[in-house]
């Protein structure tokens, strides 16, 4: 008896646990926030690269100290475009379609950077961004 109860304790269980799991991953298909991709940012050149469609975007999150100076290479600008945001450090640019930024950051701490798909075009497109700090 105890042996039929454990399993179907086990059972119910494992139903919560797939309900709770497949209920993140439709708040986040519907706009729910996921957590940022976190990457290391140095004065070696760190390669961030994904697919993306039409008008997605990818988030990622690294630290930094202030003064540091962040220079962002973007290989596709016809068809990516990005940028650098900070709540706390009351940083947020544009979104840059230039092949290249270069920003001083005014304060320790995490730093938020967006990769967007320009609309038009292919409606999916591979991006390649290299991000450094001197």
């Amino acid at each position: 008896m105890s042996a039929s109860i454990t399993s179907k304790f086990l059972v119910v269980i494992l139903v919560a646990i797939a309900f709770a799991v497949s209920a993140e991953n439709a708040s986040a298909q519907r706009g729910g926030k996921a957590e940022p991709n976190r990457i290391t940012v140095g004065s070696r050149e760190t390669v961030v690269r994904g697919r993306l469609a039409n008008g997605q975007e990818m988030e990622y999150v690294f630290s930094a100290k202030a003064g540091s100076v962040i220079t962002i290479k973007n290989s596709r600008p016809s068809a990516f475009d990005f940028r650098v945001f900070s709540e706390e450090a009351d940083v947020e640019t544009e979104f840059e379609s230039s092949p290249t930024l270069t920003l001083t950051l005014p304060q320790d701490g995490d730093y938020f950077f967006f990769v967007r798909k320009k609309a038009g075009g292919a409606r999916t497109a591979t991006f390649r961004l290299t991000i450094k700090i001197d």
